[in-house]
């Protein structure tokens, strides 16, 4: 099933009950892979009672440290959100959403879906590792919504889509290069900006970095595609080592 490739993300949850209710929003629409990033308190009662007959879902949750090692493998991801940024990312809607993660879990990949904090939502560092983010339509005056209200939503349209499209599984593309190889060449271009003091002329330097991620993630590079921007990279920081000798 294509929704077997699909994982939702839970970051720093601070209130159990969101987690089973989540579980339970999941699995009445056939998502099985549930990732936590930092939980405030799992297991506990609460998060069992709220999660109804879905159980099993609890006892196979990822725990991960880590965002970055809840996305091992990704070569999609979305983040809800429900505010505007001052770097502003590439944004659709839930039901573009579910189209876009179940014609990737067809094509063979795996995808996820991030859920900040009730409070605040995903930081600004969450954002970076998303290639868009989601925005559910609300009320102007309150655009506040319960994160499991939100994670059914984005279930549903999941399994809208998955039911109604072809399924004919999907031909194998090219992979796309994952999370952590993007987390990679993020640092290997921070660290050849430096090297150039290109980073020292921009002002400030993390906003040039944060919209340089938002332009690799709009454009998805494969991993061939990734392995020549690194290798253009490397090339760039052999040349520069005989100039810091006093030659050029």
């Amino acid at each position: 099933m294509v929704q077997d490739s699909i994982r939702f993300c839970l970051i720093r949850t601070t209130h159990p009950g969101n987690i089973g209710a989540t579980a339970r929003a999941m699995k009445t629409m056939g998502l099985r892979r549930l990732y936590l990033i930092e939980p405030a308190r799992f297991p506990s009662d609460e998060v069992t009672s709220r999660a109804a007959n879905a159980g099993d879902l609890l006892d196979n949750a990822v725990v991960a440290p880590h965002l970055s090692d809840a996305l091992k493998g990704c070569e999609l991801v979305l983040g809800t959100t429900a505010r505007g940024r001052k770097i502003e990312w590439p944004t659709i809607d839930p039901e573009s959403a579910g189209r876009l993660l179940v014609d990737e879990a067809r094509l063979g990949r795996q995808a996820a879906v991030l859920f900040g904090t009730e409070r605040n939502g995903l930081s600004n560092t969450d954002v970076e590792h998303c290639h868009q983010l989601i925005r559910i339509p609300t009320d102007e005056s309150y655009a506040s919504l319960n994160l499991a209200a939100a994670v059914q939503i984005i279930a549903y349209e999941i399994y809208k889509y998955a039911a109604v499209s072809s399924s004919v599984p999907g031909t194998r593309a090219r992979p796309k290069a994952d999370a952590k190889e993007m987390q990679r060449f993020y640092r290997h271009l921070r660290e050849v900006l430096h090297d150039l003091d290109f980073v020292k002329i921009q002002h400030p330097p993390v906003v040039l970095m944060r919209k340089l991620v938002r332009l690799f993630n709009r454009a998805r590079p494969n991993r061939e595609e990734l392995n020549i921007l690194r290798g253009i990279l490397t090339a760039i920081q052999e040349n520069l080592k005989p100039s810091r000798h006093g030659r050029k």
